[in-house]
């Protein structure tokens, strides 16, 4: 990680990030023998935010999402399929949000790396009571 002139912004570069194995349950495993890996590189204050980097090697597996995510393919592609839908292909560039709540099919032909934004849900009354706060403060001004 390479802090950047302002203090409270971070950059990431490639060379910068170690990634460990995190490996996929093996019941979620469909074909193949698919090798994860990843590391986080940024939390927000309060703790509901965290930004990843993750890869995976060739295999297809289902993946639960308990959290929100949103992606950016940086290397190789992925076919998903989120239950009955038609199959999505991403590839490098490409966004993909994962509301929590979902399993997702993943088809790794041969390698994909993604940047991740992973942020647990906050349950409405919460954000109501947050987003009435923020607007006494701001009319406090």
């Amino acid at each position: 990680m390479t802090p950047t002139a302002a203090s409270s912004v971070l950059k990431v570069a490639r060379s910068d990030i170690s990634l460990t194995d995190q490996p996929i349950n093996p019941d979620w495993i469909l074909e193949g023998t698919p090798r994860a890996r990843i590391s986080e590189w940024g939390e927000s204050p309060d703790g509901t935010t965290s930004h990843w980097t993750w890869d995976c090697t060739a295999g297809r597996f289902r993946w639960y999402y308990d959290v929100d995510e949103t992606i950016v393919v940086v290397a190789g592609a992925v076919t998903i399929r989120v239950d009955d839908e038609p199959p999505v292909r991403l590839e490098v560039g490409d966004a993909a949000y994962f509301p929590a709540g979902h399993w997702v099919t993943w088809h790794v032909e041969e390698y994909v790396r993604k940047q991740a934004v992973v942020r647990v849900p906050v349950p409405r009354t919460m954000r109501l009571a947050v987003n009435g706060i923020g607007r006494r403060k701001h009319r406090l001004r």
